[in-house]
């Protein structure tokens, strides 16, 4: 949420980061109301000023005998009273007004942020690794034998529908010791705190992280009105709605690998075939909650924390900041991390690393206080540390064998028994 003091102070700026957002100017509209919210307040004080003035004198009046001025005032407490409440009801109803605005424009991009329509306009910050040279044509990863012995995708389509598959044998073992892996160096090596969180929340918590209105369409919700995750940046974040905090609490660090379920309604007949865009998937989340002037070195940590995953695993990788028309609703400034998928020739996004500043702060009222002074609204970052499914498709990609097996990364080898290698009929060697 926009904070309507920074808009009331420089409208023109507020308008400005908004057309980089390939939104209209809003600032004119969304000032009008506040003016009148404002005015509606002040005349509702005045008129319990008025109210509370006139009570004091109705017990005068009637020890005095006055039974005409009794009257008049007792008339102007009820006259008072009601224009009270209809001056109360109005200004709830411009409020509703302003929030209803404010709650589906994007946050402003920092000044950093390269202007842009789509991906193409991204700029890399950062490459890491070679491609390997392959003596044969590298496939896919449905297309890799060991690998396709352990993604059925017919049997899912059976059972749920498209973009959903059911994975047997070493190909589960896979992901679980990816998953197992990314905590396991997040909670040692990164510091962070391994969290556990529901993957059902209320509408509150989607509205808190910036979810709803806008996305609703983008997620599954229950026939009793819940919500399945988008991923778990979703719970982490919303654990600290409603609170004040001391500064000596943060930065808070956190981490939790959860089911992750998305409709993926925008997303029709784009990479239908394989695991890259699914409705339900695992994710290790890192969510960091923290002091405003430590929010853009926090950024640098957390894409630090996830480009380690994929050095660890020897996969080729880039980052790109994101460009304004690319940038999520929520972000200010965005890092994706692509890996190289020889199968597919170029680099696909397995990570995205956000600040949104006090933009979901302000949603949920998550503040902190320093030691002499008010509260203030924390900031809050969220990343992928990784998406696990696709860096099971990096793996199986990068990793594959002439003969259709699969070497398993050595990092991984002690979460798979040992073994080093998938053999082409799915079995750990």
């Amino acid at each position: 949420m926009h904070d309507i003091r920074l808009i009331r102070s420089n409208p023109d700026a507020f308008d400005a980061a908004l057309a980089r957002r390939g939104e209209g100017p809003r600032a004119q509209e969304i000032l009008a109301i506040d003016e009148s919210r404002r005015a509606k307040i002040k005349a509702s004080e005045g008129a319990q000023a008025e109210r509370n003035a006139a009570s004091k004198l109705v017990g005068a009046a009637k020890a005095s005998g006055d039974e005409a001025e009794f009257e008049r005032l007792r008339a102007l407490v009820a006259s008072k009273k009601d224009e009270q409440a209809a001056l109360e009801d109005a200004v709830k109803a411009e409020e509703a007004r302003l929030t209803g605005l404010l709650e589906v424009l994007p946050n402003s991009p920092y000044d950093s942020v390269p202007d842009g329509a789509d991906e193409a306009d991204n700029v890399e910050i950062n490459r890491w690794g070679n491609p390997r040279n392959f003596s044969f044509t590298p496939v896919e990863h449905f297309e890799v034998p060991a690998a396709a012995a352990g993604l059925d995708f017919e049997t899912a389509a059976k059972i749920s529908g498209s973009r959903f598959v059911v994975m047997k044998g070493a190909m589960v073992r896979l992901q679980r010791a990816l998953a197992q892996f990314m905590l396991d160096t997040h909670i040692t090596k990164h510091g962070l705190t391994e969290t556990w969180v529901p993957v059902i929340v209320r509408d509150e918590a989607m509205y808190g992280t910036d979810k709803l209105p806008k996305f609703g369409e983008d997620s599954y919700q229950t026939t009793n009105g819940w919500w399945l995750i988008p991923t778990s940046e979703v719970p982490l974040t919303y654990t600290v709605a409603g609170d004040i905090l001391s500064d000596a609490d943060l930065p808070i660090r956190m981490t939790a690998h959860s089911q992750c379920f998305r409709s993926e309604a925008g997303s029709a007949g784009k990479d239908t075939t394989g695991m890259l865009r699914q409705h339900q998937f695992e994710k290790v989340e890192m969510v960091s909650i923290t002091k405003p002037e430590d929010s853009d070195a926090e950024l640098e940590r957390m894409t630090k924390c996830a480009e380690g995953i994929l050095e660890a695993l020897d996969l080729p990788y880039r980052t790109v900041v994101l460009c304004t028309g690319d940038m999520g609703f929520g972000a200010r400034r965005t890092h994706d991390i692509e890996v190289w998928l020889p199968g597919q020739n170029t680099y696909r996004e397995i990570s995205s690393c956000s600040t949104t500043g006090d933009f979901q702060a302000r949603r949920m009222n998550a503040r902190f206080r320093r030691a002499d002074g008010k509260p203030e609204f924390v900031h809050t970052l969220n990343g992928s540390g990784l998406a696990v499914g696709r860096c099971l498709i990096a793996v199986v990609e990068n990793y594959q064998q002439e003969d259709g097996s699969i070497t398993i990364p050595a990092v991984l080898q002690r979460y798979m028994s040992d073994a080093q290698t998938i053999s082409t009929d799915g079995q750990l060697i």
